[in-house]
Parts: structure tokens; sequence; C-alpha cells
């Protein structure tokens, strides 16, 4: 029997642990799914068994101490992860409707298992075929951020983070022309991370995120084997990318098994890396208050990789942000940034002002057809702030609930206003006095983010509720 609407929602703000797989074992394991995919590659190419080698980020490693502890957490806050990474995302074209809301159909999918850690519901083990697909990319995705940007929030832990579609970031330097810019089928990373703090250089972190249905074995208890191959395949998507140079940016490989046997598992390596990114000034051209113009670095043999390990010095096609752009990349990451809290929050054509042609300036600056839009209408005072931004009212067994996803009034208007800078700055000062918690006054699950936004869920109070049902 399915659970009411209510106790769903009380089950989406239940805090519950989820298991991190990230030890030498995982290191090896994936360095041999690595050597085979090697050699499967070769055979395809020569017709017979041979080995050619791909172009992997070099020296893997499990993550350090806490990062390798349970990740304890709500299933909304794992909404709330997918859905802040999401606003630009190129999947669908609807803006807000079609992309940050998309996780809002995994409101019934996780919940306590048997040991007490987060797994799959009944209801979401059994989808269909091509929704099991969707659910491995998108869960994947979500588990395997939370993991990456905790790490980093570990890391540096007087730094803000933000998450960014790598894809909505490399099109205003590498798009290929077209009526429609592409990256085409360029291996990349999923997402970059910054961390960062006004008036301070950031750190920048490529991020790879899969998921799988496969079940490990129970002899074993060891993570199934499409876990390493997922981590090989992203270890080369991730050395698809680099700032400055070869092998100085860091990055996180994440594979998700949904159905692992003692509840969903994160599988974690990473490649160590400075990833730095230059001080900006707060104002004038060198600033993200600026407009920032598309660059055009080369891809192909773009990156040098000098000669090691008995191998000489080598070329190979990659996204090389060359070092005299590492301030471009910095304001393109800041800018890009700031579109996707717009979006969030449920703004339209002022998000155009953040994005290059290639990132879709056109896409935003335009009306959008009914039913498509979110709209930034919606006003709430969540603990002691008020919050602006988008609602979304769907149902949810049967019963009418109301989602809204914002970020504070101060905060959106300065974005508004094309004050990156400001916002960076005003959004760091708060992060200390901003609600904080799983619920609110008024709201069922709540997830509060560190940089000011909310996502939050409840049953649609009657006195909006117009239906007759």
């Amino acid at each position: 029997m399915s659970a009411s609407t209510e106790e769903v929602l009380v089950r989406l703000r239940r805090k519950l642990p989820v298991r991190i797989n990230s030890t030498s074992t995982l290191v090896t394991d994936t360095d041999k799914a690595a050597a085979a995919i090697d050699r499967q590659r070769a055979r395809k190419k020569n017709g017979q068994d041979g080995q050619e080698q791909g172009a992997r980020k070099p020296g893997l490693r499990p993550l350090r101490g806490a990062d390798r502890e349970d990740l304890v957490l709500t299933p909304w806050e794992l909404l709330g992860v997918f859905a802040r990474a999401t606003t630009l995302a190129r999947q669908g074209r609807g803006r807000g409707l079609a992309e940050h809301w998309q996780g809002l159909k995994y409101c019934q999918a996780l919940a306590a298992g048997a040991a007490g850690h987060l797994t799959l519901t009944e209801e979401g083990q059994s989808p269909e075929l091509s929704y099991r697909a969707m659910q491995a990319r998108e869960l994947g995705r979500t588990f395997g951020l939370a993991v990456a940007e905790r790490a980093v929030r570990n890391r540096f832990p007087d730094h803000l983070v933000s998450t960014l579609d790598a894809e909505a970031v490399l099109l205003a330097g590498f798009a290929r022309s077209g009526p429609r810019p592409t990256l085409g089928a360029r291996p990349r990373p999923d997402f970059f991370i910054e961390a960062w703090q006004p008036g301070e250089p950031s750190r920048a972190f490529a991020v790879t995120v899969n998921g799988n249905h496969q079940v490990a074995t129970k002899r074993t208890g060891k993570a199934d084997r499409s876990a390493f191959k997922q981590l090989a395949r992203g270890s080369e998507r991730a050395e698809h990318f680099h700032l400055a140079e070869w092998d100085t940016t860091p990055c996180l490989l994440m594979s998700t098994e949904l159905l692992a046997t003692n509840g969903i598992t994160v599988n974690a390596l990473q490649a160590p890396g400075e990833g730095l990114i230059p001080a900006r000034p707060d104002a004038g051209r060198g600033s993200a208050d600026a407009v920032l113009g598309e660059a055009n670095p080369p891809y192909a043999g773009a990156v040098r990789i000098p000669a090691a390990d008995g191998r000489r010095e080598r070329v190979q096609d990659g996204f090389l942000i060359p070092r005299k752009e590492v301030g471009w990349f910095g304001r393109l990451l800041a800018r890009t940034g700031a579109a996707g809290q717009l979006a969030f929050a449920g703004a339209g054509t002022e998000v155009a002002q953040y994005l290059t042609d290639s990132q879709g300036h056109k896409h935003y600056k335009q009306q959008t057809f009914a039913g498509s839009a979110s709209v930034r209408d919606a006003r709430h005072e969540i603990g002691s702030a008020w919050f602006v931004g988008t609602d979304q009212v769907f149902r949810l067994n049967h019963v009418r609930v109301e989602a809204f996803s914002g970020m504070p009034e101060e905060l959106y208007e300065l974005l508004v206003k094309g004050k990156v800078e400001a916002y960076r700055h005003r959004a760091y000062d708060l992060r200390d006095t901003l609600p904080t918690g799983t619920t609110a006054s008024k709201w069922g699950p709540v997830s509060f983010g560190a940089d000011g936004t909310v996502m939050a869920l409840r049953i649609l109070p009657k006195k909006y509720d117009t239906s007759s049902s």
C-alpha cells in the first residue's frame, strides 16, 4: 500500500545515511576495468588482441578522511542538490518546469531501508525500462554531486560552493558553429564545482557522476563491475578538461549503485590538483559584473603531456583553458552561476544578461510559450528571511502539493541588477544568519543551500486550492 501524502512529506525530511565506498581496492578495480576497456577497443580497431591505452586522469586515489564517512541528509535535500545543479540544463527547453523541477518525480522513490540506510522504495524500484535509464542518470547525478559537494566543503570550509553544469559553461568557449550551439560528442566532465570566497582566489573541480541499477554480488559484497567501468569512463571524461595546463585540475569521480545490497552506495574516487583561479576586482572590466565575451581556445591537440614513465611527450584533444584565459574562466563560472541562481528563483529574461549567445542568451531573452515558464511571482517568509521565487503545484497521491524554490529577496535584487560581485559579498556575509534545518513553519520538507537558496514543499493550503476534488 502506498504511503499517504502526509507520510511522504514526513519521509522526505528524515535524515538518513548514504553509504560511501572509497578505498584502495576500488582504485585497483577501476584500473582493471580501464585496462579491459582498452583491450576491447584495441580488438575492435585491429581485429585482434592488443592494448590501446585511453587518456585518463592519472593518480586516482580514495577520498580523504571524513569524506569517506556516510553522507547523512534528507531525501528532500538530495532533490535540492539535483534541482540547483540542473537549472541551466539543456535536456529540455522549458525553463524551470522542464529543468529544475524534474526531481519532483522522485518524491516517492527514496526512504529508509531495513538496515536504516537510504534506499529505493517499492515505487522507486519498479519503473518502466525507459524511466529506469533516466532514474540511473538523474539520481546517479544527485547522489554523486551531494558527495562531491561535501568533499569540496570539507576541503574549503570557509568558502561557499557553486555547482555548474559543465556543458552550460563550456559552450561559452568551445561551441561548434551551427543553428544550435553544441559541444558535439566530445568527452567532458558532467559538472564543475567552484569553491569561492569574495576577494580571494577560488578553486575549480571537475566532476563526473553516473548511476546504475546493477546488483552487487551478495557473496563478496563488492561493488558491481558496472561501477568500475563507470569510474574508468568518468576518468576519461575528466581528463578532457584542463585549467591552465595538463594535470593541474582536481577531479571527483562518482558512480552510484542504486540497488546495492545494503542501501544506495556511492563509489567515489578523486585525483589531486590545484585548480586555482585568481582573485578578481570588485568592480570594473576584470570583475564578474562586466559583460563577458566568448573565447575561442583550440580543442584538437590542445593538451600537451610531458614525457614520463617511458612515454614520449605527446599531445591530446581536450578542453584546455589557457593560462592567459583562466581569469576569463573564473568570471564565466561566476556569471553562469548567477544565471543559474536567477533561473532557480523563476527569473525569465533577466537570466539572459549573464549568458553568451552560445550559452543561450537569445533563448532566455525571448518570452516563452504558455505552460513552459517558471515565473518569479512567489514570496514567502521562511524563518527570519523573506524569499522570492517560483512555485510548482502538482498532485502527490491525488493531493495537491506546492513546491517553492527561491532565494533571499535582497540577493535576488542584486543579481537582477547585474551586480554579481556585490551578490557574492552579501551571500557570503549572510551564510551564517540564514535559516537552516529540514523543515520550517507552514512547510513540510525544506532544503536550504549555504548560498541562500531554498526549496520547500507542502500540501497546498486550502485557501489556494480551488480544485473540486
